[in-house]
């Protein structure tokens, strides 16, 4: 049986972060419960194929927002529609600030095995400048909370190039991280996006330079390794052993499927997704990406994690040679300092990471 991930979008906050450029609306009982039963009724496209789940995502918005009840229907739905491996990566997302709706106990009976908290930041001002509502006391106790049921593989979410951020506001961030004795972290640069209340303000922001950015992620990346956080994407770092296994099959381009308003599939090689719309997910409305499992894509998307882009992968994947002219364009990067290339592979350096986008484009 084909191992796939599953992504289940869950479109409901409490309130949109100034920042969030993803789909979600406000909280609301009835559409929650029309949403959850969509939802269940989109596995039955997929649970007769013969598949085996070993990674269930849910993503949002705020999937906690949700309640006990309604994601533990999910996740018996899933249990009982799909196969589901043992040793399955079960995670939810979810804020400090809706651990009141959350049983966990419950959930991880349920199988749920696994969480992101959207902390952000460690410190107030930056915390209300992210627009975020709770406090360091909400985390410590979602953590115990969540480690108290048995679940122990805890992600915390960092926002990186803040205004007002200092390296030592940062290090204290990590610091409490570290303190909570979680797995994983990952540390995003603060991006202003089109359609966001920071886009609206951008211009009284007093946003960072790119080389103020630079130099804090170049910062938050080191000492976080050196605190025993392994690097091993572009932004996130973990113990040995507990990489998030769902996201990294985005970016080694393997199978799941997505479902909900906005989310994206790539399946039986092809890519497809719903728009940002409940009504046309309601009705099974899917458009078709014509990039699905392109070489282009493989490339793109290897290179963005530390063990890089393997060429014997590319080759067992397309049938033929890795390109010559790739790598030599490669070793050219490599004389300038922002790639390492051997006889196994091509891979990005930390100096690298900051410049993604453009090496990406020179190799493809």
């Amino acid at each position: 049986m084909k191992k796939i991930g599953l992504y289940i979008h869950i479109p409901f906050c409490k309130s949109k972060c100034p920042y969030c450029d993803f789909f979600s609306i406000k909280m609301n009982d009835e559409e929650m419960n029309r949403y959850v039963d969509k939802v269940i009724e989109r596995f039955d496209k997929y649970c007769n194929d013969n598949i085996v789940l070993d990674t269930v995502y849910f993503g949002g918005g705020t999937p906690s927002t949700l309640g006990t009840e309604r994601i533990a229907k999910i996740l018996n739905a899933i249990n009982n529609k799909f196969t589901v491996d043992e040793n399955a990566e079960i995670t939810m997302e979810m804020n400090p600030t809706s651990k009141e709706l959350i049983d966990f106990t419950v959930l991880k009976e349920c199988g749920l095995n696994r969480l992101s908290i959207g902390m952000q930041s460690a410190v107030e001002n930056e915390m209300k400048l992210l627009g975020r509502t709770h406090s360091q006391e909400d985390v410590i106790n979602t953590v115990n909370l969540a480690k108290k049921s048995g679940i122990d593989n805890i992600s915390l979410d960092l926002i990186i190039g803040v205004p007002t951020q200092t390296k030592e506001s940062l290090k204290y961030s990590v610091d409490f991280c570290k303190s909570l004795n979680v797995k994983h972290i990952s540390a995003y640069i603060l991006k202003i996006e089109e359609g966001t209340k920071f886009y609206t303000i951008k211009d009284s922001l007093n946003m960072p330079s790119d080389d103020e950015q630079a130099e804090i992620y170049m910062y938050v990346s080191e000492y976080l390794e050196s605190i025993g956080y392994n690097q091993y994407e572009i932004s996130n770092y973990s113990l040995e052993g507990f990489e998030s296994k769902h996201n990294t099959k985005y970016w080694r381009c393997e199978e799941y499927i997505g479902i909900g308003p906005s989310a994206h599939s790539f399946y039986n090689g092809e890519r497809f997704y719903y728009n940002r719309s409940f009504e046309e997910f309601y009705n099974d409305k899917t458009n078709f990406d014509c990039i699905g499992g392109t070489e282009e894509e493989f490339i793109m998307l290897n290179l963005r994690l530390k063990r890089g882009l393997i060429f014997k992968e590319y080759e067992e994947k397309y049938n033929k040679k890795f390109p010559e002219e790739i790598i030599k364009k490669a070793k050219i990067l490599e004389k300038a300092g922002l790639v390492n290339v051997d006889k196994e592979k091509v891979s990005l350096n930390r100096k690298g990471y900051l410049v993604s986008n453009a090496i990406i484009c020179e190799l493809i």
